[in-house]
């Protein structure tokens, strides 16, 4: 990797010396990221979202546990008959019944949905990775934006205050003689447009704050340009290999049509037997002036075969093979976007590249044309247009090296992104990462039990 050296070359070279960019107490890149990683509430969300799919995996092996109930009843009653003796009673009737049901067959039922459970936890895993790399991507690229805008606008003022001179300077001559009224006026017109520029990039400036602080969560403070750039791979095939294999929308996109494919066999089970264990402890007691007590145990085996459904099963068999077939099609659509992301930033890297290189041969091959310029134009040879120029023709390089420095990193970013390594373990970022098998572990073989952990956005 190409570092991106010089990062703002053109405010020191504008500024003329001012003291280096950086000062102690700046925040970093890095600080940004960490931030942005632990506070961003798209991000928490998408956490929040995957412990409660890592639920789904108790609630599918659910399916070979027992299920235990009791119901009891107790009243009062008062009953009257024609018989020659105890023609009218009065009873208190109680009763229990502890029932353990145990499933032993369900069509494969419970083996699919765990199955399909799991599968679903492995795609929301990938796509919270995603969301991770969008917030830390968006984080890196807000960062930079305020560093571009902040060297624009000092590339700007600096300019404003060069062509203000340039005025004074050529009033001054217009006074004594040398120059026409229509040098000044050109003059004039150049800083007007200065002023414009620098009042334009004021404005942008506060737009890349404002979003600098919808993604990190509070404003910039001194950012400090970044002197190099990430590493990453040497080459295009290579770059698409990674992506093809890494990147979190196709993994996502993979686990969710097998998702689906485990949902035709979950549907399907649907049509096969069932077959259960049951057992019943029942004691009934009705209290008179004859007691009685009936005390009943039991254990049977239920089978339970379905013959026809109206039809409602075969139809959501039918619907979910189609749905499969969609989520493949979905895998081959996120390969196709994964390619054309990864080109796209391929692409913008080496654009960057050779335009840092180019407009850093400008500014220099400008920065001597405008001392020989102004040197011809105090002998006379050439007119305060040409110097004029040739100020503007080195601002906008200076302007342009900027951009291009940012753009540079940007694409790296992008790119490091595409290949799944946009996260904080991929930056090897100073944080504690999260890790999404600490809780699926805690609750994959949970039985019972209500409590999660205090975390943001849930209240106990």
């Amino acid at each position: 990797m190409n570092k991106a050296c010089g990062w703002l070359l053109g405010v020191v070279a504008a500024v003329g010396g001012v003291a280096a960019i950086g000062p102690a107490g700046a925040e970093t890149l890095d600080d940004v990221l960490v931030a942005a990683y632990g506070s961003n509430p798209t991000l928490m969300a998408r956490r929040a979202r995957l412990r409660a799919t890592d639920e789904s995996v108790p609630q599918a092996l659910g399916g070979w546990r027992p299920t235990v109930t009791f119901t009891g009843e107790g009243g009062r009653g008062r009953y009257e008959s024609n018989v020659s003796t105890n023609r009218e009673q009065v009873r208190n009737p109680k009763s229990g019944t502890l029932t353990i049901s145990q499933p032993l067959f369900r069509g494969g039922r419970t083996v699919a949905a765990t199955d399909q459970a799991e599968a679903n936890v492995k795609a929301e895993r990938a796509l919270l990775e995603a969301t991770e790399q969008s917030i830390l991507l968006g984080a890196a690229t807000a960062f930079l934006n305020v560093v571009r805008d902040e060297a624009v606008l000092k590339l700007s003022g600096n300019n404003e205050q060069v062509l203000k001179r340039q005025l004074d300077a050529a009033q001054e001559r217009f006074r004594v003689g040398e120059i026409t009224r229509t040098d000044v006026s050109q003059a004039e017109a150049r800083l007007n447009r200065a002023i414009a520029d620098r009042v334009a990039a004021e404005g942008t400036l506060k737009n890349s704050r404002a979003n600098f602080t919808n993604v990190v969560g509070r404003p910039p403070d001194n950012p400090q340009a970044p002197t190099a750039g990430t590493a990453v791979p040497a080459s295009f095939d290579e770059v698409m290999a990674l992506t093809l294999e890494k990147n979190p929308s196709v993994v996502a996109a993979d686990w969710t049509a097998r998702s689906a494919k485990e949902g035709v066999d979950l549907v399907g089970g649907e049509l096969l037997p069932t077959v259960a264990l049951n057992g019943e402890y029942s004691r009934g007691l009705a209290t008179s002036s004859i007691g009685s007590e009936v005390e009943t145990l039991e254990a049977t085996v239920s089978i339970s075969v379905p013959i026809y459904e109206a039809g409602a099963t075969y139809a959501r068999l039918r619907a979910q093979k189609h749905t499969y077939g969609q989520r493949r099609i979905e895998v081959d659509q996120a390969r196709r976007d994964a390619g054309e992301t990864a080109t796209r930033a391929w692409e913008d890297l080496l654009s960057a590249r050779a335009r840092v290189g180019a407009y850093k041969t400008q500014i220099s091959a400008s920065e001597m044309a405008l001392a020989g310029v102004e040197e011809e134009a105090k002998v006379g040879s050439r007119t305060v247009l040409d110097v004029l120029d040739a100020e503007q023709e080195l601002f906008d390089a200076r302007v342009n090296l900027v951009r291009a420095q940012r753009d540079e990193l940007v694409a790296s970013f992008q790119l490091k992104s595409g290949l799944g390594q946009m996260t904080a373990a991929g930056l090897s970022l100073p944080v504690e990462v999260y890790d999404p098998l600490k809780h699926y572990e805690d609750v994959r073989g949970q039985w019972i039990g209500t409590g999660v952990d205090k975390l943001p956005g849930y209240e106990q």
